[in-house]
């Protein structure tokens, strides 16, 4: 087939090869068959290889849904009787985390940190020390709405210090930062099919250690149909879903697993890499301003503010690169205007350089000197 390709720029979905595409072309088949299960259990143990986990420690457990739903899962079923959730505040995503909290009604210690620099450990061990009772430290690995990389590997060690376990959203790392369980004292993470396996949406994952999952048997239940255990017990009975699974999402998911392998986690990284200087080339060369420092950005997310020239209008620029194949997304910081341009998917440097020059004909189009002007110089 002739699929036109799209150049996603924005934070997931990502732009997919079209071997993923056509994975989803399969005979009509009933889940709950044998030989559809098979495909998810050996798919289950390669989402720990990517993560370098051991699979008799850890294990994933797969729910039908976007990133979202992991969150939820993870919060809500991990949480000990008499016991508290801290979570570090630093931006949408783990603001995110913090609603989901209160919508359970759960014992919460927020520390809310600047969104735009990496958080103040101390801050972070101080409340862990005046608070005895934390089950677990929850902090968003790379925060998707203006870029920044937390430093997971040491507020695990401090979660670990003081008894606690650590949960990270990986969503928007996960399979492209290469992430190591042990070395980062990762207890669980999260990702979805959308973004770093670049795959389909619809299919979510959460990894973690099968000894905590089977102790969270015991834990409150505040969600049926988002419960870590039922789903992991259901798996491990039956190697199915317990509920419906997005069957045509998870062949594609399988075909991009292995793709994700042949193109090797160092490989992947490095062209992840390539496309984000190629983003920070044109980011440059047009004179345009970003929000973070570069040096505490993961590498994968550019938040750039809006130039001040009258003639700036996102939606008509959106729409002129968008008409061209090229998809760019507004940014998640409050008070500040912003765009995201993201290094995600299957593309290369090459598709930078070509949305760059596409970019420029629109600054043209409506009406933006290059290079762009901001009325406050950093």
């Amino acid at each position: 087939m002739d699929i036109k390709r799209n150049i996603l720029l924005n934070p997931g979905p990502s732009t997919t090869t079209d071997t993923v595409k056509m994975a989803q072309v399969v005979p009509d088949i009933c889940p709950r068959e044998k030989e559809f299960a098979g495909i998810m259990a050996p798919m289950r143990d390669d989402l720990v290889r990517i993560v370098h986990g051991d699979t008799k420690e850890y294990t994933a457990v797969l729910f039908c849904g976007s990133g979202t739903i992991c969150i939820d899962v993870a919060l809500n079923s991990l949480l000990a009787e008499g016991k508290k959730a801290l979570i570090i505040n630093n931006g949408s995503y783990s603001q995110r985390a913090c609603d989901v909290c209160k919508y359970y009604n759960m014992p919460l210690v927020e520390i809310k940190q600047p969104i735009d620099d990496k958080p103040d450990l101390s801050v972070i061990e101080k409340a862990l020390k005046e608070n005895k009772d934390i089950g677990y430290v929850y902090v968003t690995y790379h925060e998707t709405g203006t870029g920044l990389l937390n430093p997971v590997r040491e507020i695990g060690t401090l979660a670990h210090r003081y008894g606690a376990f650590l949960i990270t959203d990986t969503t928007s790392a996960y399979a492209m930062i290469p992430i190591n369980v042990y070395e980062d004292n990762i207890d669980f993470c999260m990702a979805s099919a959308q973004k770093g396996i670049m795959g389909m949406t619809g299919l979510s994952y959460i990894i973690g250690k099968r000894d905590i999952i089977e102790q969270s048997k015991n834990y409150p239940k505040r969600s049926y149909y988002c419960n870590l255990y039922m789903q992991y017990e259901y798996f491990e009975s039956t190697g199915e879903m317990h509920f419906t699974p997005p069957v045509q999402t998870i062949y594609a998911a399988k075909q991009a697993l292995i793709e994700y392998f042949e193109e090797s986690e160092e490989e992947k990284w490095k062209r992840h890499t390539r496309v984000m200087n190629a983003i920070r080339k044109g980011i440059d060369d047009l004179g345009l301003r970003e929000a973070l420092r570069r040096e505490v950005q993961a590498g994968l997310v550019a938040a750039v503010e809006y130039p001040d020239d009258p003639g700036w209008d996102f939606e008509k620029i959106h729409d002129y690169c968008y008409e061209r194949g090229f998809t760019i997304y507004p940014g998640k910081m409050q008070n500040k205007g912003t765009f995201r341009l993201c290094a995600l998917g299957a593309i290369d440097e090459g598709d930078i350089k070509d949305f760059w020059k596409v970019f420029e004909e629109a600054l043209g189009f409506v009406g933006v000197s290059v290079p762009v002007k901001y009325d406050m110089q950093r």
